[in-house]
């Protein structure tokens, strides 16, 4: 597999994917054409305009998915962020999630995650930081990564008066009921996975949850072994 999973596509800075770039064009090399997945936003061909023109400058095709044969043989497949409850419902109910499974772990075709499509690529949706505004038939994902992934993962600001919930309070009590580690992701960040090897990218750092341990911060450009 070829993976690349992103936190964000948006960073303060930066224009929409633009600090993913390079890493997008590497996984993506020897391909012409991707299958964008519009579903975890409403308005699909909105969504997929806006993918399209922003990879069209980089000199790729994008293809929107509205059936799973239109990823049966896709180059490449891209899964876009929004609402990570709407989208794997959306990937279950229309019958994509084999086929999406089986095209990239055979090797078939690049796999590209921001946001929802990051949470989508893990073993389930347990750590997403979106409201459940709908049902999917399950939580199980993808299960493209033996951990979970807390994308746009936020530090405690000491400063703050907000006496709510940190991303960290929510992964302890993620760890209160599971065992798998979680990668907190920052935003800026990405983990580019080949050969079964998933490696941190971008000039930040990642928090590394375990049950029942101390978190720890992984460095940029270093594999995440869990």
């Amino acid at each position: 597999m070829r993976l690349l999973l992103i936190s964000s596509s948006n960073v303060h800075g930066y224009g929409y994917l633009d600090h993913a770039e390079a890493e997008i064009r590497s996984v993506l090399e020897g391909r012409r054409s991707v299958a964008f997945v519009p579903f975890a936003l409403q308005n699909h061909d909105a969504y997929t305009e806006k993918v399209r023109e922003r990879l069209g400058l980089m000199d790729f095709a994008v293809t929107q998915v509205r059936t799973a044969a239109d990823v049966a043989g896709a180059e490449a497949i891209f899964i876009g962020g929004g609402n990570t409850f709407r989208l794997l419902k959306h990937l279950y109910d229309g019958g994509f999630v084999d086929v999406i499974r089986d095209r990239v772990r055979n090797g078939g075709a690049p796999y590209i995650g921001s946001s929802a499509g990051t949470n989508v690529a893990t073993l389930s949706i347990r750590t997403t930081n979106d409201m459940p505004i709908v049902y999917p038939p399950t939580f199980d994902a993808l299960g493209f990564v033996s951990f979970q992934i807390n994308p746009h993962y936020l530090d405690p600001d000491p400063n703050s008066t907000h006496k709510g919930e940190t991303r960290a309070d929510r992964i302890r009590e993620f760890h209160e009921e599971n065992d798998t580690p979680v990668v907190g992701l920052r935003e800026g960040s990405m983990l580019r996975v080949e050969n079964g090897v998933a490696t941190l990218i971008g000039e930040k750092t990642a928090r590394i949850f375990h049950r029942g341990q101390e978190p720890f911060e992984l460095p940029a450009g270093s594999p995440v072994e869990v």
